[in-house]
């Protein structure tokens, strides 16, 4: 059974009063809403055997902003009412002062449904939840005598917005999430290691829960655990690395991806602010923000301002073509608005972030770009990182790697740490397979602290001269 739809206006509050409020706090000003929000959530962890832990939250407020110039009024409560919502106007108006601002035009609207409405954490009955969980368990354990532990877990989410503007517009969305996660470690001659693997996206969970779906994901996570039981310590030293496709394009997300996005350049605080219409990176590199692909993690069929979400090029065959707006940074910089407005939450005010970030494949064959490595590491997956915007430098550890020598992937290494910048990793990029993929479904992205779900991916790529830092073997 599933709440009635969240509709504070006209149901909780006065719709004709509400406005009046919000039109005092934001006279004068550029731009401003409300933005209502109602969001709920549950999360089961299966672990070493037994239901290690169960929850289910929910959540309910507003944010009133008020925007003028590079100012921002916020206030922000968890009580839906008129005096709730007079102290906040009270509050916003703050920021603004006395004086006219600039109007903003409203954002366009939308019939676009990029994803079900559907409650998914009503998908399934909790027992039987459990008993998934519990599938999983007895699966892994059977696959091979080597797993000592296993660790799995179910999550279900959604989040219901209404935003009004002051001119009276409103819209709605509903974003359902789910994600299923499995973590083994197996145990060989006293010699331990792990490997992970899950996924989703804004889906129900009948997919997620079939067997066929999570017995995969339960393989995948059984391959590197052994995989890296074989694993020799990294080399150190500068290299030529090749990255798989799919999730190794959170290197991308974080080294080039914030750098693109619309504060930072105005501030002039990116390292690649100032350099529009250039060529940042090699021939043949286009890189896309994408909120508009159905179903998945980081798409939203509305921003957090009301912007419909777009397909936005962002770098096109080497060249910077554009960055990633919201309103405010948008209306300053005298572009549009690229539906790239979001928020964590009702009490967090919007700022430009990525949805699903990747760059286009090309036309050579990943085996072939293996091939060509002559000295090198071949990185399938990636653990965390840490990213300088101002000047784009990068730190990411491998949790699957290879050593390649004249072209023959070798043993597994452990412990090998990517180092460089993002400017001049792009300028760097030597091939680009024909193999594009999406990442699973697993991304979260931090940002002045704030967390929103994204979505990642690239194809097989060569890049020429990273450091990558290690143990000599």
């Amino acid at each position: 059974m599933t709440d009635a739809p969240f509709s504070p206006l006209g149901d909780t509050l006065d719709r004709d009063a509400t406005l009046t409020l919000l039109r005092a706090a934001t006279d004068g000003a550029d731009d401003g809403e409300l933005f209502f929000e109602r969001r709920r959530s549950e999360g089961l962890m299966f672990d070493d055997g037994r239901l290690k832990t169960a929850s289910y939250d929910a959540s309910e407020g507003f944010g009133l902003r008020a925007v003028r110039g590079e100012v921002t009024g916020y206030a922000h409560a968890t009580e839906l009412s008129h005096a709730a919502l007079t102290r906040a106007a009270e509050t916003a108006r703050l920021a603004v002062g006395d004086g006219g601002g600039t109007w903003s035009d409203a954002p366009a609207r939308t019939n676009t449904r990029l994803y079900t409405d559907v409650d998914p954490i009503a998908g399934a009955p909790f027992p039987v939840k459990v008993e998934t969980l519990r599938e999983i368990d007895a699966f892994a354990r059977g696959l091979d005598s080597r797993v000592v532990q296993v660790s799995a877990s179910i999550a279900a989410s959604v989040q219901e917005i209404e935003i009004l503007r002051p001119d009276g517009m409103v819209v709605r969305d509903v974003r359902p999430m789910t994600r299923v996660n499995v973590s083994v470690i197996v145990d060989q001659g006293g010699r331990r290691e792990s490997g992970s693997a899950g996924g989703g996206g804004r889906v129900g969970l009948d997919g997620l829960l079939d067997p066929a779906n999570w017995q995969a994901k339960t393989r995948e996570a059984l391959r590197i655990a052994v995989v890296n039981l074989d694993a020799v310590a990294a080399p150190a030293g500068v290299m030529d690395v090749v990255l798989g496709p799919g999730w190794p394009g959170i290197l991308l997300h974080e080294a080039i991806g914030h750098g693109l996005e619309g504060d930072f350049n105005r501030k002039g605080s990116s390292a690649f602010a100032g350099l529009m219409g250039q060529r940042i990176a090699s021939s043949g590199v286009t890189v896309l923000d994408d909120g508009t692909i159905p179903d998945r993690r980081g798409s939203i069929t509305i921003d957090d301002e009301g912007t419909p979400s777009g397909k936005n090029t962002l770098i096109e065959d080497g060249i910077l073509v554009g960055y990633m707006q919201d309103r405010q940074n948008a209306r300053l910089m005298g572009v549009a608005p690229t539906g790239n407005g979001r928020r964590q939450s009702y009490a967090h005010a919007p700022m430009p972030r990525m949805t699903n970030t990747y760059m286009l494949g090309g036309d050579v064959a990943p085996g072939d770009i293996v091939a060509d490595l002559r000295d090198g590491i071949y990185a399938v997956g990636f653990g965390g990182g840490q990213v300088d915007i101002t000047n784009g430098k990068f730190v990411f550890s491998c949790t699957e790697a290879y050593r390649v020598q004249d072209g023959v992937v070798g043993a597994p290494v452990k412990g090998a740490t990517l180092i460089g910048d993002g400017a001049t990793a792009l300028q760097k990029i030597r091939a680009i397979g024909n193999d594009m993929a999406l990442d699973p479904g697993m991304g979260n992205c931090g940002k002045a602290g704030q967390w929103v779900p994204v979505g990642v991916g690239q194809p097989t790529l060569l890049i020429g001269g990273l450091t990558v830092g290690g143990s000599a073997a």
